[in-house]
């Protein structure tokens, strides 16, 4: 099947790390033999602007072509205003970037488009798929639900997004709650897949050392510039975990390769994950792959699959605190705790294979 993925989230030459779970989708629907290719739509921005955000590291100066993982990604260019000020201008603009995509994939015609994150590349993905008269597939990670629905301008324009749309895909199923009252296409619950290769699997093992002695290398799975990660609050559990009597090292991951990243959690005690908004934090999922514990705040799927023991019962430093202990006191060879089958990448290609048969 012949697929046009597009999304504003993708690895750039100069930042592999972004957008690394659209890549791991494209590899997946690759190796499943279809006929894959990219557009990653990027605002037009000068280099400063980067600062504002950790995520558009390497946007400024992107090239408007690149290959990536043996295939070519284009890279259109439109107009995009900060905090979302005048969407009108936004959508207009990159819909606009329709005859641009047209021009680079010639006679190639798709006969499915998916979209990575609507907002605001879901307007140019329901552009192209009306004029190829083909089905277009939305998959919605965080923002989109979590921020977009809400916000005065983008809210209207998502809602109108979803429901052209032929399909849409959550990544959790605890994202069914935000459509309460939305009119939105036939809805599939897809998480990502589980990157992590074998050469870096291995079960999550115990803890030894001495009690409120020893050092911790806590990991925080998250560049401490993207505020909805809240690395403040794991800073101050960090605190807490010293008055107890610990010595704490904190290790943050910015824009490090993913084997880099798999090598520093198989080293950390634990994984603090403290964000106030995840739909399903794959980082939780790499870290137990890995072999290393997670203690978290009650976000996106994990109470669903972690030990009730890893979730903190409040996002106070002191909860965390408690949930840091209960989890390296924790006898993880005797609960032999393994991810969930469902997110693993055979059941994910499964759905994937069976929803696009179904278009």
């Amino acid at each position: 099947m012949r697929i046009l993925v597009l999304s504003g989230m993708h690895p750039l030459p100069t930042n592999v790390a972004r957008g690394t779970f659209v890549a791991d989708h494209v590899r997946l629907l690759r190796d499943a033999g279809h006929d894959v290719r990219v557009v990653n739509p990027l605002p037009r921005m000068m280099r400063y602007q980067e600062n504002r955000r950790s995520t558009l590291a390497g946007a400024a100066k992107a090239p408007s072509r690149h290959t990536f993982d043996g295939g070519e990604v284009l890279i259109p260019r439109y107009w995009g205003l900060s905090n979302q000020a005048s969407s009108w201008l936004t959508s207009a603009s990159i819909r606009r970037r329709s005859s641009t995509v047209h021009r680079w994939l010639g006679e190639w015609a798709p006969e499915a488009v998916v979209v990575h994150a609507l907002w605001p590349v879901g307007a140019l993905a329901i552009t192209l798929a009306e004029a190829w008269k083909v089905p277009c597939i939305g998959v919605v990670h965080g923002w989109d639900l979590d921020v977009g629905l809400q916000h005065r301008d983008v809210g209207p324009r998502l809602r109108r997004m979803m429901a052209a749309l032929d399909r849409l895909v959550l990544v959790a199923k605890e994202q069914r709650a935000h459509l309460e009252g939305i009119e939105h296409a036939d809805v599939s619950v897809i998480p990502c897949h589980v990157p992590v290769e074998e050469d870096w699997q291995q079960p999550v093992s115990s803890w030894r050392g001495r009690w409120r002695r020893d050092r911790l290398d806590v990991l925080f799975p998250a560049d401490p510039r993207r505020p909805e990660k809240e690395h403040y609050l794991a800073l101050e559990t960090g605190r807490e975990l010293e008055t107890r009597g610990w010595i704490v090292g904190m290790t943050t991951l910015r824009q490090q390769p993913r084997p880099i990243v798999w090598d520093r959690m198989m080293v950390a005690s634990l994984t603090l994950i403290t964000s106030s908004r995840e739909a399903g934090p794959l980082v939780a999922k790499e870290s137990i792959a890995c072999g290393t514990p997670v203690a978290s705040v009650d976000v996106g799927d994990l109470a669903r699959w972690l030990p009730k023991a890893c979730i903190a019962e409040d996002r106070s430093p002191t909860a965390l605190a408690d949930a840091c202990e209960r989890v390296l006191e924790m006898n993880w060879n005797e609960r032999n705790v393994a991810l969930p089958e469902w997110c693993l990448r055979p059941a994910v290609q499964d759905a994937w294979s069976a929803l696009l048969a179904g278009l």
